[in-house]
């Protein structure tokens, strides 16, 4: 279904992931986020190499089930469970529906993921999921990861970054709204989410993220993926 939601919207509030958004949401992210399926897709070849059998693969803010389907349909291991957590119930809602009849493996578990806790896990993955946590409660979730992973394990995030370079930060954001328009949106449109989500997205620099896994403990990370400003991040415990 083709997102529309910002067509004629007037009363603007901040952005939630209620029956609306999670109706457009496949459609909204693939015209939002430069690079998405590469994310998705690399989710699949990290779970090919870092996967454990008799493990459990997590999807915290599975929104609609992409990363999730990405897990199970690269997952040469025995024994998982993939278990895909999200606090909206209109998402879970949407993801069960496409989960549904691809594997009999899936939790799908309507909570916050701070109240989750991890384990005996070998793939975690946070897709654009951490920048809609408070700034102040990241690196005990990062902790709590973790502490949950087996060794070797590794954790996947995905992220809309900023960068403190002041010319840098305005050319790439930029390049962004010109790739909104090539995908269809207005400048309407543009605005208006943009004013929605000021409030709710609070994005971090690329050395934030690298100083979280490094006092969580991670023994490498790296950022395997950029495109404009959209980063994955690699962790492995």
């Amino acid at each position: 279904m083709r997102d529309d939601i910002f067509t004629h919207k007037n009363d603007l509030v901040d952005f939630i992931f209620d029956a609306s958004v999670a109706s457009v949401f496949d459609d909204m992210v693939k015209r939002s986020v430069p690079g998405y399926q590469s994310m998705i897709e690399m989710v699949g070849l990290f779970t090919q190499k870092y996967g454990q059998n008799d493990s459990q693969y997590y999807d915290l803010g599975a929104s609609t089930g992409a990363v999730a389907i990405a897990l199970g349909a690269n997952n040469p291991y025995k024994n998982n469970r993939i278990i895909a957590v999200d606090n909206s119930v209109e998402m879970t809602k949407k993801c069960a529906k496409n989960l549904a009849g691809k594997a009999g493996n899936f939790d799908i578990i309507c909570a916050n993921i701070e109240d989750i806790k991890i384990q005996n896990a070998s793939i975690v993955v946070l897709n654009l999921t951490l920048q809609f946590i408070k700034p102040a409660q990241r690196q005990m979730l990062i902790n709590n990861i973790y502490q949950g992973l087996r060794q070797g394990g590794a954790l996947i995030v995905s992220e809309k970054i900023h960068f403190n370079d002041v010319q840098k930060s305005a050319k790439i954001n930029k390049l962004h709204i010109d790739f909104k328009r090539a995908n269809g949106y207005s400048e309407l449109e543009i605005a208006s989410k943009r004013q929605s989500i000021e409030n709710v997205l609070i994005t971090d620099d690329e050395q934030t993220h690298f100083a979280r896994f490094n006092t969580a403990g991670f023994a490498h990370s790296l950022c395997h993926f950029q495109c404009l400003n959209f980063a994955s991040f690699l962790a492995v415990k």
